[in-house]
């Protein structure tokens, strides 16, 4: 009997010893609704996560399975993408329009992804109907694995800063029946200068009387002295450029959009929208006094400036008195090359390991042959149909009713053409749902001009590309003698200055359907965007299928059935690897009844 009962015992260990080895999921259950708020000072409709605005921090760890189940409890269809990760193979779930049918109002959908190799500071947020201008973002960690030393010391805390310009006008309807932004933007009008800055969903702190009425909220930061803290800071706003800075204090740049960073102090930095960099700073002050964090709006007039600064407090616990004197130093205004030249220092730690032990810089991009150049140039918005557009190469994305990876899934013909230009062509612009025809495992050079008057940031969806060069002017064949074959920074976000370019290069080996945009929202809105079609043309059993549980819209209507159960939120715990626990409970009751038999 106990040789028998032995055996079975040692079976059991083996198999839960196997089963145990997977990556773990994650599970997290979302609401996603209209909350009221006075950010400004000034009731307004914002979008909030589980009732918190901003919405709830994604910490999770490389190679984990990530569940998210939102419910949309809003007012009109919601999607939700995760600006930064890159669903390896698993295009499904990026949550942007050329890839799955909006969420409907009253329904739930759950997101299942992987964070395959990554770590890094990225955010999530909606992409339908302009409404990132009410809210509804959040930020993401991928912390590094146990196997894997961050190549710094470890901080003493974690802290998440979101930054953005805001606007008191409804991102639809607001309250006093004053026409939406982007009713305003769908009429030719420019959205103007921001309201105000928000640091994580607050006003400004009351630093100056004549620019800061009395009764807003602003945020506080509570540290301790000597105390180093890693400071996770997101432009999530829509269409300004900020300089993010904290009074007395370095700001010690570590990485940027999942990649480690040359370690190197700043004393600000710009921080365009859609961008996201994790500092060091280390609490070294005497504390006589707390201290201004200021997010500052770049490239606009200097009156507007003055009235929209953001402005929050970070407090020692020792600290014997409020913050005093005028807000630290804000670069020339008007000199963009300050900010090229600061864009152009960041690097990439070519000798630190991020998502696998071998260094980061092991990828020889220098020395990989570009297959394909694109030459992306967007212009200011223009009329087309006599409706305002913005354009990529005279091309205006016009989405169409049935998502572009279900029409691929369902070899639907005439959704989308693959005959996107590699340049400007001859011809007046259009309005056209034409895609980056991309060659599977192609190294690809985009070039970015920028023709328009205003920053500009695009970000590419599913990978992380090279900054290898930016400068003013038209980039020619001759500028690639500037380009930084080395140690130029891999990220999904960059800028292209006004009457400027910027190069990237990306390895195009994530098969998908992905969107490359515009991040300023006003311009992506008006359909400065373009999908790239990567295609295996080899059977490849690890790209993840068409989810069980896809919405369908458009010409495939027909398949979709109404939810019978819309609310329905998982029981599961926060963190689990959930074969683990069943199968421990199924094998443990069948060694009870082995040991209660006879032998």
């Amino acid at each position: 009997m106990l040789a028998g009962a032995g055996y079975v015992l040692l079976l059991i260990l083996c198999l839960v010893s196997f089963s145990s080895g997977g990556d773990p999921f994650v599970f997290f259950d979302w609401t996603v609704s209209y909350l009221k708020a006075f950010p400004l000072g000034v009731k307004q409709q914002v979008i909030g996560i589980n009732g918190q605005f901003p919405g709830p921090v994604l910490n999770v760890t490389t190679n984990w399975n990530v569940v998210v189940n939102v419910k949309n409890d809003l007012d009109e269809p919601l999607l939700i993408t995760w600006n930064g990760i890159q669903h390896r193979k698993n295009s499904w779930q990026d949550g942007v329009l050329g890839t799955n049918c909006p969420i409907p109002a009253g329904w739930n959908w759950t997101y299942e992804f992987q964070v395959k190799d990554q770590i890094g500071s990225f955010f999530y947020f909606p992409t339908l109907s302009f409404q990132r201008a009410a809210g509804g973002y959040g930020g993401i960690i991928v912390n590094n694995r146990e196997v894997i030393p961050l190549p710094f010391n470890v901080p003493d805390g974690d802290i998440t800063i979101f930054i953005s310009d805001w606007y008191t006008r409804s991102h639809k309807v607001s309250l006093n029946n004053v026409k939406e932004l982007r009713e305003d933007i769908e009429d030719g009008k420019d959205i103007g200068v921001p309201d105000g800055i928000l640091i994580n969903g607050f006003g400004p702190y009351g630093y100056e009387q004549a620019l800061v009425p009395k009764g807003i909220t602003y945020q506080i930061i509570n540290v301790e002295p000597g105390k180093t803290y890693r400071l996770r800071v997101h432009n999530v706003g829509i269409s300004t450029s900020l300089n993010f800075r904290i009074q007395n204090h370095n700001l010690l740049l570590v990485e940027t959009e999942g990649s480690y960073t040359v370690q190197q102090n700043y004393s600000n930095m710009d921080i365009h929208v859609g961008q996201s960099y994790s500092f060091l700073v280390t609490m070294d002050q005497n504390a006589s006094s707390d201290y201004y964090i200021v997010a500052s709006p770049r490239f606009v007039n200097s009156s507007a400036r003055a009235k929209a600064s953001g402005v929050a407090i970070l407090h020692y616990s020792n600290s014997q008195g409020p913050a005093a004197g005028p807000l630290p130093d804000l670069p020339d205004e008007y000199d963009a090359y300050f900010s090229m030249n600061q864009a152009r220092s960041i690097r990439w730690n070519v000798s630190a390991g991020a998502a696998r032990p071998n260094p980061q810089g092991s990828f020889r991009y220098g020395d990989i042959t570009v297959t394909e150049v694109y030459v992306l140039l967007n212009r200011p918005a223009v009329l087309i149909n006599g409706k305002l557009r913005t354009t990529l190469n005279g091309i205006s994305y016009l989405p169409p009713s049935t998502p572009l990876k279900l029409a691929q899934q369902y070899k639907i013909p005439g959704v989308y053409k693959l005959d996107f230009p590699n340049k400007l062509m001859g011809r007046p612009p259009k309005v056209d749902t034409s895609l980056i025809n991309g060659t599977f495992k192609g190294f690809v050079e985009i070039i970015f001009q920028n023709n328009d008057t205003t920053v500009q940031s695009f970000h590419m969806d599913g990978y992380a590309f090279f900054v290898v060069g930016m400068d003013f002017g038209v980039w020619t064949e001759n500028s690639r003698g500037i380009y930084n074959k080395w140690d130029g920074v891999a990220r999904c976000t960059t800028q292209v200055f006004p009457g400027a370019w910027t190069a990237i290069l990306v390895f195009l080996d994530n098969a998908g359907i992905w969107n490359l945009r515009a991040e300023n929202l006003d311009t992506w809105y008006m359909g400065q965007e373009v999908y790239v079609s990567v295609v295996n043309p080899e059977v490849d059993t690890s790209e993840n299928h068409l989810p069980e549980n896809a919405i369908y819209c458009g010409l495939l209507s027909s398949l979709q059935h109404d939810q019978a159960q819309r609310v329905h939120f998982s029981d599961a715990p926060a963190v689990s690897n959930t074969r683990t626990p069943i199968l421990i409970a199924i094998l443990i009751t069948l060694f009870v009844a082995l040991m209660r038999q006879p032998w």
